[in-house]
């Protein structure tokens, strides 16, 4: 039986406000995040990356799948579209990594996304921001912008990698809606993380081996484990960020999710010895500043 799209969207919009519990799980979820993309631009080839990470999670996803109930039928619509997403994301974000710094494409990508979100859960879910939303918005937008262009001055990266890392951040933005009304439908944040992460990431290893399929295992075989840690941590991110989802408003948990940003600003200056001058601080805390007004206002 055909499930509607529209009939479900305001129902479950859902209060406002973070408890301790979600803010302690978006928070590790972020630190999470961090951390595989770390792994997924520390790894060299990217090609190895794209495979191996993705693939982390499709072997994570299979037991789960064993023990958890199955997502609702309602949820299935949402999963299908959130699949196709993520298959996408996927592939900006490699391009992403392959074109410009870590400590540059990660901030873009990741600020973009609560800007488009906080504006698709007034629409589609109710969620009106507040004034100290609007002025985060404006926070984030402003910090965006010096991180495009005040720190290209300084350091300066391709404008390939830029837009790719912004359309990074718009197919995160349409997933995190998709999935906040999907999971509210799947009466199992379990199954529908599980079969999300089977559907949504066996396309990319699948592709790529069938592309590279006589070098490929030379090539990942120096970063095996490496990769599909990677791709434990990023389940386990999502997962947490999904059942936030459940519990709290849309804007606020992706805003906060996001200040994964300053560790990866962090990791891209001692790990990566990437250049983060004056112009990629103040972006960066300029961002987070705004992250903090979406999320505390």
């Amino acid at each position: 039986m055909a499930v509607a799209f529209a009939s479900p969207i305001v129902a479950v919009a859902s209060p406002s406000g973070i408890s301790a519990a979600i803010l302690v799980a978006t928070l590790a979820a972020a630190l999470l995040h961090a951390s595989w993309n770390a792994i997924a631009h520390w790894i060299p080839d990217k090609i190895a990356a794209m495979t191996l990470v993705p693939l982390g999670c499709v072997l994570t996803a299979i037991p789960l799948m064993c023990i958890a109930t199955g997502p609702s039928s309602s949820s299935w619509p949402y999963l299908a579209v959130s699949a196709v997403l993520h298959t996408l994301y996927n592939g900006l974000l490699m391009l992403s990594y392959r074109l410009g710094d870590l400590s540059q494409t990660y901030p873009l990508a990741r600020g973009t996304a609560p800007l488009v979100v906080t504006g698709a859960a007034a629409v589609l879910l109710g969620e009106t921001p507040r004034t100290g939303q609007f002025a985060g918005v404006l926070l984030i937008s402003a910090g965006l912008a010096c991180l495009v262009f005040w720190g290209h001055r300084t350091n300066p990266s391709r404008p390939s990698a830029i837009a790719a890392a912004l359309a990074t951040g718009v197919i995160i933005a349409s997933y995190t809606v998709v999935d906040g009304i999907g999971i509210r439908l799947a009466h199992s944040t379990l199954g529908y993380i599980a079969w999300l992460m089977l559907l949504g990431q066996v396309a990319i290893p699948f592709l790529v081996f069938c592309r590279y399929r006589r070098g490929l295992g030379t090539r990942i075989r120096p970063v095996w484990h490496i990769g599909l840690t990677g791709g434990l941590l990023s389940i386990a991110a999502y997962g947490l960020i999904l059942w936030a989802q459940t519990r709290g408003a849309l804007a606020e948990i992706a805003a906060l999710r996001e200040t994964s940003i300053i560790v990866a600003a962090v990791v891209g200056a001692t790990l990566f010895g990437e250049k983060f001058g004056a112009p990629r601080v103040l972006a960066t805390c300029t961002v987070t500043a705004g992250i903090a007004l979406v999320c505390l206002t």
